[in-house]
């Protein structure tokens, strides 16, 4: 499995974290950086971090099975959120794991670690759930991206917990794009 995450201060830089399952050991480290030729438009992040994403995976030795993405799967305006979207180019099944929910509203969990409730958009659909995933903080919003559907989703990524608020995979991309090469 993956971790992806982007940081952009001058350029997009992609960090793409491929880890054992259900060990979560670290297999390969990617990296790329890419010009930002898009602006900042919410509800547009894949076209501003894309590109750099892309670039990382061509790089890859091993090829994952699923990618978890610091961003928006379904639970988008569109329905197109980054992990949607690089998921489709990629023809890889995705989880969109976001700090901040876009397009759905719902009620908060519960307190305890693993707490969750399913939230919706206006028309009613259930597009996420928010996960507590660690005491005294805020949940993570977590939506499938492509080819995954979301009890799913939240099965992966409870499973890939390990006492931090972000799941594994995007903890360590998250890192792991924070750092240079």
């Amino acid at each position: 499995m993956a971790g992806v995450d982007n940081s952009a201060t001058g350029v997009a830089r992609c960090a793409v974290v491929i880890l054992s399952y259900p060990e979560l050991e670290t297999v390969e480290i990617s990296r790329a950086e890419k010009p930002l030729v898009f602006p900042y438009v919410p509800g547009l992040l894949s076209f501003r971090e894309g590109p750099a994403v892309l670039a990382a995976f061509d790089k890859l030795k091993h090829w994952p099975d699923l990618a978890f993405f610091d961003g928006q799967g379904i639970s988008h305006p569109r329905r197109l959120g980054i992990a949607t979207h690089m998921g489709v180019l990629l023809n890889l099944p995705t989880i969109g794991v976001a700090k901040s929910p876009l397009a759905v509203h719902g009620e908060e969990p519960g307190p305890e670690p693993g707490d969750w409730k399913e939230w919706r958009d206006r028309s009613g659909d259930t597009l996420a759930i928010a996960l507590r995933t660690k005491l005294r903080s805020k949940p993570l919003y977590i939506s499938p991206g492509h080819k995954m559907d979301l009890m799913t989703a939240l099965e992966y990524v409870t499973a890939t917990l390990r006492g931090y608020r972000l799941p594994e995979p995007t903890r360590r991309a998250h890192n792991a794009a924070a750092e240079k090469e």
